[in-house]
């Protein structure tokens, strides 16, 4: 059975993303169906797979030779220890992905995967250098003058200072002279404290809105997206040609202990020219593309572009699985066209993930097909749209041409067509699709129930169900017994035969996210749902340097609306280290929140460090071993606080998703 990190303790828990996926997994093996319980590939499935390797020129090299080109040194085993002592980076793990695909995976994504055990250190042109497979995305080193420019430096402390550490061990000893984050995941900023020299005043350059955007992403909406996270990235897989074999975007997550810095330099300006380190840098604002904050950059003298993630050697996410705001496709298509004619003499291309190409006619290419390939996207679901199709009408029409679909960069690795097309209606028009039965539709559970009984019961379902799939309707199969799972969860004969449909589905999947998605799915529907969540005291580094307010919204909806009705309370809050005050007011069962003079009509005031806030917020301690303690002070009603703080609902760590 699966084991799962220490439950966080505290009354309100910071849920980042990213930290869930540290979740360890001990898989119980079975004789006839495989280590995690997933079942063999079916002929359907074998045959599916067979048609993707004749559409597609699988053995086609080229993307084989730049994955491969430049390469320096490979580490002997690059598998990444943290604080206590299991592994926060495995690529060993991954070494089963050899030779053709096996039938339990797609092909083209088992290419993709291939591609991506690419690791090691690499020159990509004159004086620039990428640590590969350190990490889910690349860090990239530019000589500077007097010492190294580091691009992007990771995920954690631990998988940056592997990757620095290896760099110097094969390039010199090189001190760090500026960093630059193309953008506010944390995949790209949270190793900096490992590549920061000690005592030096190191210069950081980072998009416009990075600091806000880079510490309150997944806050007030993190614990969802912390469970729905587990399924896009198959945290709870083992890594296996039944397993998790990558993300599409590289290998998956990195699970060490994430920090943050504050940006010296901020990039707000299209076309502004920097020196740094004696190197001219020419910088393109891309807000709003791939993240909320993200910069673009030139090097003029090496026609070098990098095009951190607004561009990469996949379709990417408009709408990303673990839940996220939409982005835009249109300004992201935008924005890779502004690239192309701001710098058209480019004629080497890098990113923060993936691999470099090389030669200008190539990288023009490769952008216009990113730039076209969003664009349709855009365009083509509108159109649909304008003719009375639904978003999944929508996502089983919309095709792409083949001068877009036959390019390897622009498969759905990540993101895909299909759900990025409902992305694109869901900006635009929303959940709704416009027909009056879907306005107020029964709850899950309570319509599956009616369907169980009008279908004739679960006996007559199964049956159903089972000759569907030996035909291989899977999507059908998994729609059907959905409905039964709902209505009887303790139904292990259909929880079996959905968790056997999902494993197909897996297989079949050319999305990394797609294929943990169902496999998770299905993992689920044998053991059950995780029950404890995750320790934060990991990233204490980025949690402390995430604005106090962003702590107060997450208070905010965890306020339990009806348990508040009729209640009020206001709170002072005073940061003695900070010299910031900020009151909060309980009215209408809503928590305001603002910041300034404390009220005179408090029925409570606390003065407390923001470390022990932090803490008490983390789960380093409990509300109550704090709240009596010797470092807060609190005036007024200490019971009147308690019942306050009471309203505050705990989010679960975990929660039911194939079942109800």
């Amino acid at each position: 059975m699966p084991k799962f990190p220490r439950l966080c303790k505290g009354f309100l828990i910071l849920p980042l993303f990213v930290l869930l996926l540290a979740c360890e997994t001990e898989q119980a093996t079975d004789t006839l169906i495989g280590a995690q319980g997933n079942t063999r590939a079916t002929e359907t499935t074998i045959l599916a797979n067979a048609q993707v390797r004749k559409e597609l020129n699988l053995s086609d090299q080229t993307d084989f030779d730049d994955a491969s080109r430049g390469l320096i040194a490979t580490p002997t085993s690059l598998r990444i220890p943290g604080p206590e002592g299991s592994p926060v980076w495995d690529m060993p793990s991954y070494d089963f992905i050899q030779g053709d695909a096996p039938d339990t995976v797609n092909p083209s994504l088992w290419r993709q995967a291939t591609l991506n055990n690419n690791h090691g250190l690499f020159e990509v042109t004159d004086g620039v250098y990428q640590l590969r497979g350190f990490d889910l995305s690349n860090m990239t080193i530019i000589e500077g003058q007097t010492g190294w420019i580091i691009v992007d430096p990771l995920t954690s402390k631990e998988t940056a200072a592997a990757a620095i550490a290896f760099a110097r061990e094969h390039l010199g000893n090189e001190p760090v002279s500026a960093v630059i984050f193309t953008h506010s995941h944390i995949d790209h900023f949270g190793g900096v404290l490992s590549v920061l020299d000690a005592g030096k005043n190191i210069e950081i350059f980072a998009p416009a809105g990075f600091m806000e955007e880079a510490t309150s992403e997944n806050v007030i909406a993190g614990s969802t997206m912390s469970r729905r996270s587990m399924y896009m990235y198959g945290s709870q897989l083992e890594h296996s040609e039944k397993g998790h074999i990558g993300s599409g975007l590289g290998k998956g997550p990195a699970f060490g202990s994430p920090g943050i810095a504050e940006p010296t330099h901020i990039i707000d300006t299209t076309g502004e020219s920097i020196l740094i380190d004696g190197v001219e840098f020419i910088f393109q604002n891309a807000a709003g593309s791939e993240a909320p904050a993200e910069l673009t950059f030139y090097l003029p003298k090496l026609k070098a572009f990098c095009g951190a993630e607004v561009v990469s050697r996949n379709m990417h996410n408009l709408y990303t699985l673990r839940g996220a705001k939409v982005r835009d496709a249109r300004k992201w298509s935008h924005y890779i066209n502004e690239a192309i004619e701001l710098f058209p003499d480019t004629e080497v291309y890098f990113a923060s993930h993936h691999w470099p190409l090389w030669g200008n006619e190539e990288i023009v290419d490769f952008l216009k097909k990113q730039r076209d390939m969003y664009r349709y996207i855009h365009d083509q679901t509108l159109r649909l749209a304008a003719n009375g199709h639904t978003p999944r009408e929508i996502a089983d029409l919309l095709e792409m041409p083949d001068a877009l679909r036959s390019s390897f960069s622009n498969r759905g690795y990540y993101g895909t067509l299909k759900h990025n097309a409902k992305a694109v209606y869901q900006m635009y028009f929303g959940w709704y699709d416009g027909n009056p039965a879907n306005l107020d539709p029964l709850p899950a559970q309570m319509s599956a129930e009616r369907y169980v009984v009008m279908m004739g019961g679960s006996d007559a379902i199964m049956s159903q169900a089972r000759a569907d799939f030996a035909k291989g309707e899977y999507r059908w199969v998994a729609e059907l017994l959905n409905h039964l799972v709902f209505a009887e969860p303790d139904n292990e004969a259909a929880k079996d035969l959905l968790a056997q449909t999902y494993d197909q589905m897996a297989y079949m999947a050319e999305s990394g996210p797609w294929r943990d998605v169902y496999l998770t799915g299905a993992l689920e529907l044998r053991q059950g749902a995780p029950t404890e969540g995750v320790d934060l005291s990991n990233a204490i580094d980025l949690i402390d340097e995430t604005p106090v307010d962003q702590f107060f919204e997450a208070m905010a909806v965890m306020l339990n609306g009806p348990k508040a009705d009729g209640k009020t309370f206001v709170l002072n809050i005073n940061f003695t280290d900070l010299n910031e005050n900020y009151v909060l007011e309980l009215e209408n069962s809503v928590l305001h929140q603002r910041k300034g003079r404390l009220s005179s009509d408090a029925d409570a005031t606390i003065h407390i460090t923001h470390p022990l806030f932090v803490t008490m917020l983390t789960g380093g301690a409990g509300a109550s071993d704090i709240l009596f303690s010797d470092d807060i002070s609190i005036e007024g009603s200490k019971v009147g606080l308690v019942r306050f703080l009471a309203l505050l609902d705990q989010p679960p760590t975990s929660f039911n998703i194939v079942t109800p």
